[in-house]
């Protein structure tokens, strides 16, 4: 049996802001499923955490955490879902806070979250076989790990792994609080200097036994100047801990055929009832009620990085020139929002604007939607891809990271149907707008629609084939 543990600042359905969570909510779930595993995960008591949940914790433990002069409550609460136990940090001083992450002691709160998890190891008399970091908030676990607890026992064997879920994210402090936040000597100041500041996730790199990244590309992407966000060089000299495994989608709460948040649910077997869920969505936002057009959406945060840029370059000749209409979901830059509030005045029988996070209306876009736009300049695994495809949209995205490993070209050999979307290389509106058209025309298309949508809705975006990635890699250690 192997003894797996998870630290990460979120999870579904906990508490959550993106992919980190989806990934923490999913994947020790799948390992847990795939074997004889025992998986937990340490994860923060935040005030989001509902009643729903708090009334299933017991405490397992409480006990005084030492991080620097201070000296900190830490009660540890558990539960248990999907055969995984799930550990909570309660600290209302550092967690009850209005949001999850933004905070200006961003770096106090998750250095004690880290330090906790670590003496919460010994407290529980939980030892695992690999500590499991994910992004800069659990940096330090590593660190801590051969800095602070390596001589004690029960420790001195754990292997750990620290996953990179997006490299522009790095927790980079001055080194004026290295000893009085983060408690750490001078003895550490080498492992943890780049580019003369504290970055934590530098530190993680060159302490953990193997470094992973959410997909293959982005894995070679961050080893380059493009996309390393000044990283690089780190992670070059650290190349042999390094490898990318594609995560997937939960399965369950994505499912179009179980899905409660829908008009109707369907099928690749039964995908004419795809028709139904744009009918009604047309209706709840206010565009004609017409079936013989495409239905484009982007859902998103509304970022440069995002594609957002190429997107607003070449989306009003899409709109002049073709007979669709388009449904944007999301927040973000001023710029981009006011853009799309325009476009929808401008466009008011093709365009509709909603600036706003929910997760069951994304849910009945992706499930109305005949073309799913997603032209990243990175994207390190990206999730919108596999979920429009699961719910039988047409994904079109830029070849980067995580979509370049999960949506490959549309062709056809002999009337034989390759790939499984429409896909462009560089960063550009002009490619992005033919790549768009070439899906728009082979939309109207039904015969080869139907087919296509038939294996875009197969393609296996579960967890299975990932989590055995994750057991490869462990057992590799």
């Amino acid at each position: 049996m192997k003894k797996i543990l998870f630290v990460g600042a979120e999870a579904m359905p906990f508490a959550a802001t993106g992919g980190l969570g989806d990934v923490m909510g999913s994947l020790p779930a799948a390992l847990a499923a795939a074997g004889d595993n025992d998986v937990r995960v340490i994860l923060p008591l935040y005030g989001q955490v509902s009643a729903e949940w708090r009334v299933q914790m017991k405490t397992e433990a409480v006990f005084t955490v030492y991080l620097a002069w201070r000296k900190l409550y830490c009660g540890v609460k558990s539960l248990q879902k999907d055969g995984v136990t799930y550990y909570f940090i309660d600290n209302e001083y550092y967690f009850k806070r209005q949001g999850l992450y933004g905070e200006y002691d961003d770096g106090e709160r998750f250095a004690y979250f880290c330090m906790a998890a670590l003496e919460a190891i010994g407290q529980i008399g939980f030892y695992p076989d690999v500590l499991h970091a994910h992004d800069w908030q659990a940096a330090l676990c590593p660190v801590y790990l051969d800095c602070v607890y390596r001589d004690r026992p029960g420790y001195e064997s754990i292997k750990t792994v620290f996953t990179i879920h997006n490299i522009e994210y790095q927790g980079k402090y001055s080194f004026a609080i290295l000893g009085d936040v983060f408690s750490l000597g001078q003895g550490e100041r080498d492992r943890m200097d780049w580019g003369g500041c504290i970055n934590l996730m530098k530190g993680a790199i060159v302490t953990a036994d193997r470094v992973s990244t959410v997909s293959p590309r982005y894995a070679e992407e961050i080893c380059t100047p493009e996309y390393a966000h000044g990283l690089d060089p780190i992670l070059c000299e650290n190349r042999h801990k390094l490898c990318g495994i594609l995560n997937g989608i939960d399965y369950v709460y994505y499912n179009p055929a179980k899905d409660k948040s829908l008009a109707a649910n369907f099928s690749w077997r039964t995908k004419e009832k795809k028709s139904e869920n744009k009918s009604a969505l047309q209706r709840e936002v206010g565009l004609p009620e017409r079936d013989d057009l495409p239905v484009l959406s982007v859902i998103s945060r509304l970022v440069a990085h995002k594609g957002l840029d190429i997107i607003t370059g070449m989306i009003e000749r899409l709109l002049c020139e073709q007979d669709v209409q388009l449904v944007i979901l999301g927040k973000g830059d001023d710029r981009f929002e006011q853009f799309f509030k325009d476009l929808e005045g401008r466009y008011p029988d093709q365009v509709r604007a909603l600036l706003k996070y929910d997760r069951d209306l994304a849910k009945r876009i992706y499930a109305a939607t005949d073309i799913f736009l997603m032209p990243s300049k990175s994207e390190p695994c990206g999730l919108s891809q596999m979920i429009a495809s699961r719910y039988g949209a047409i994904p079109v995205v830029r070849e980067t990271g995580g979509l370049y490993d999960s949506i490959k070209p549309y062709w056809e050999k002999n009337g034989r149907l390759m790939g499984n979307g429409f896909t462009f290389a560089n960063y550009s509106a002009d490619e992005l707008y033919e790549r768009t058209v070439a899906a728009v025309m082979l939309w109207q298309d039904p015969p080869r629609r139907d087919k296509l949508i038939s294996k875009i809705m197969r393609t296996d975006f579960s967890w299975a084939e990932a989590a055995q990635g994750y057991l490869q890699m462990y057992e590799n250690l």
